[in-house]
């Protein structure tokens, strides 16, 4: 018996891994976070399988129905949105299952801010620009920010921030971030990436609370930097003709002589 922690990506239903869709219809047991997750990534649970509803459940609750699940000798597939590696309570459960030794495995999903990103149509990393992406919040009531994990320092590096779990707070990340990128700075704010509903809101730091207006909550994720929306940036060395690399060696004498 295994649990799998699957990170069922952003909310469109066909936004799964191979490996996770494989994983939930093999798994009698299926936990799912419903109050983020379609109920059309159910449709690849088996016929006869019990499926849970995990939003207003507990831990304990949780790591109860896991325990019945072990105890039956039946596979957990846990799904939860977008990818397990942030904010998405995973250390927790994997404590508590390690302590009482039932197995579990992670399958990693499709990031919201990698969605966001493809509605976009954009480069988050652009050359001479911004090489770096921060994945950050602001504080909230489940979770504080640790002592210097601020939007002040993380924009004094230039990066572009992906700040999630933050849009209620839309005056605060303005206000933090308008000395350090300038009033011009490009912002796009998209909610629900992938879902059928999914809003964008195109602006700059100065303007970005006026166009956003009521309606955005919860499922949105901020961006803010000067790639957003770039045209004036240098090409990539990467498919440059003269670039000599392992796979298109160039020159009289090449790092990686072709072959080798």
């Amino acid at each position: 018996m295994t649990v799998h922690f699957i990170g069922a990506g952003p909310g469109a239903a066909d936004l799964l891994t191979l490996r996770g869709r494989n994983l939930i219809a093999a798994s009698p047991v299926c936990l799912y976070a419903g109050s983020l997750i379609p109920n059309e990534m159910l449709t690849h649970c088996p016929a006869d399988a019990r499926i849970l509803n995990t939003a207003p459940m507990s831990l304990d609750e949780i790591i109860t129905e896991i325990a019945k699940a072990h105890e039956a000798d039946q596979d957990v597939a846990r799904l939860h949105s977008g990818d397990l590696s942030i904010w998405s309570a995973l250390g927790e459960q994997l404590r508590s299952l390690t302590a009482l030794g039932i197995p579990f495995d992670v399958t990693p999903g499709v990031p919201a801010f990698a969605a966001a990103a493809a509605v976009l149509e954009a480069e988050l990393t652009l050359p001479g620009l911004s090489q770096s992406v921060v994945l950050t919040r602001t504080s909230g009531r489940a979770t504080a920010m640790p002592h210097g994990e601020t939007l002040k320092n993380f924009a004094s590096t230039g990066a572009v921030l992906a700040i999630h779990l933050s849009i209620h707070a839309l005056d605060q990340v303005v206000g933090e971030l308008l000395p350090q990128y300038g009033a011009d700075c490009p912002v796009a704010i998209v909610w629900r990436a992938s879902w059928p509903d999914q809003r964008i809101v195109r602006a700059t730091l100065s303007t970005i609370a006026a166009a956003v207006g009521d309606g955005m909550e919860r499922t949105a994720v901020i961006l803010v930097g000067p790639t957003l929306g770039a045209e004036n940036f240098s090409e990539s060395r990467l498919y440059a003709d003269d670039y000599d690399r392992r796979f298109r060696p160039r020159g009289t004498s090449p790092r990686f002589p072709e072959g080798k």
